[in-house]
């Protein structure tokens, strides 16, 4: 077998890497599964690059060349409900939608509380078309009453603990959890929404909620877990994460605290950044039942303001698959939940970018080394050295969204039929090419 200098080579790309502030058109070279180099058109390169077969040649004219996206917030349902999503039928909606690492949450069955379940997910991705890194739980089966074994978790590999789906309601639990964390220096990612006034709520407390006669969750549930949990990360000095923040108060209250030094992350996701709960009124869509819920049009211009002004560090879609027969059922009977791996891409290009909200260096950094740095995860860059996840990008692609298209198992997305500019044309996961449009 012949041996090439490269064994994948990306050519004419405009190549997109925040970390590295590089910018412009360039080839990427890769070799045993890593970055060799990231490099522009020279004579020496054209002479390295005679002998490269085309097969082993990837033309990104006209395209983007970022690296590897990472989705720091998805539901892989495995264990306990392959019906609705398997790990292998995740990644592979991940891939498609140009994801090379994804986060899975723990609300599984049984849930990631102990090292047999966080190594069962492991060893089920193993060799799928993207990485996946293991959050558990904060407690004990996402009871919120005790804690669950953090350290031995941390030593098979977790990367953050969340109940996420359930608000750490006890605060003396909570700062536990925090003062844990540190020690073991990773992040609590909290899922805020206080339980209390959330309890039996469907959609955002509005003039909506009370048209349609639909039990509210209050936009002040959400502002007051935030609070909270600040103040508890000010007194541990530990890294507390939310996910997925829709309230204009929680952004103004996570702006401050940064300002403050405080040690707060923060995510959104597309369909908090595009939809509003007027949404819910004009068809009840199962789809749009998520929790926290949809906010006003007032509080969505908040999510993206906090986009704008590094407020919030990541954009993560919290893909939350579920059977068509779970959500064909009244709205108020109906699970929370939406998928989003496939859509994402779509929604930011055409909802910030195309706005002129953010342009795509600011896009790629909240989908890539801002999550990277956050979570420690090896991906990010396209700095020499580093795995070859690679994400090449078509930005001006129109597409429309099709369920038969989707590589989910589920088909539970409100944009199905929605006209989206923006697609991944190919993802390349330590070298090997995992999708291709």
């Amino acid at each position: 077998m012949t041996a090439y200098k490269y064994d994948l080579v990306i050519k004419n790309g405009q190549v997109i890497d925040p970390a590295l502030g590089f910018g412009k058109k360039a080839f990427v070279l890769i070799k045993d599964g890593l970055i060799v180099g990231v490099e522009q058109e020279t004579a020496t390169l054209k002479k390295n690059l005679k002998n490269i077969p085309e097969d082993k040649i990837i033309d990104a004219s006209d395209m983007l060349v970022v690296p590897g996206l990472i989705d720091v917030h998805v539901h892989l349902r495995e264990p306990g409900r392959e019906y609705a999503e398997t790990i292998e039928s995740g990644c592979r909606a991940a891939a498609a939608g140009g994801f090379t690492s994804i986060c899975c949450m723990p609300n599984t069955s049984p849930c990631i509380d102990n090292q047999e379940t966080v190594k069962f997910v492991q060893d089920r991705a193993h060799n799928s078309d993207a990485r996946v890194y293991v959050f558990g739980a904060i407690t004990k089966n996402i009871e919120g009453k005790e804690l669950a074994e953090i350290g031995d978790l941390v030593s098979v590999g977790v990367v953050a603990i969340t109940d996420d789906g359930h608000y750490v309601q006890n605060p003396d639990i909570m700062r536990r959890a925090l003062q844990y964390s540190k020690m073991f220096n990773i992040p609590v990612a909290q899922h805020a929404e206080d339980d209390f006034l959330c309890a039996g709520g469907m959609m955002n407390e509005s003039f909506q909620s009370t048209r349609l006669g639909i039990k509210p969750r209050p936009a002040v549930a959400e502002e007051i877990a935030v609070l909270r949990d600040i103040a508890l990360a000010r007194v541990t000095g530990a890294r507390l994460h939310f996910q997925h923040i829709t309230t204009k108060r929680a952004v103004d209250a996570i702006r401050r605290a940064k300002q403050e030094g405080i040690s707060v992350t923060a995510e959104a996701t597309p369909h908090h950044f595009t939809l509003t709960d007027d949404e819910i009124g004009k068809e009840f869509n199962t789809n749009l039942r998520v929790n926290p819920p949809l906010r006003t049009a007032e509080d969505r211009q908040a999510v993206i303001e906090g986009l704008i002004d590094g407020t919030i560090d990541c954009i993560a879609t919290d893909h939350a698959p579920h059977s068509e027969e779970e959500k064909d059922c009244e709205f108020d009977q109906a699970p929370a939940g939406m998928i989003g791996l496939e859509t994402c891409l779509g929604l930011v290009k055409s909802q910030l970018i195309d706005k002129g909200y953010l342009n795509w260096a600011d896009a790629v950094r909240k989908m890539t080394i801002n999550p990277a740095r956050i979570f420690k995860l090896p991906g990010g860059t396209l700095a020499s050295g580093r795995p070859a996840d690679i994400t090449v990008i078509d930005p001006n692609r129109k597409w429309k969204v099709k369920a038969e298209n989707f590589k989910s198992k589920s088909k539970n997305s409100p944009f199905i039929g929605r006209m989206l500019s923006g697609q991944a044309a190919v993802t390349v996961l330590g070298g090997r090419v995992v999708y291709k449009r």
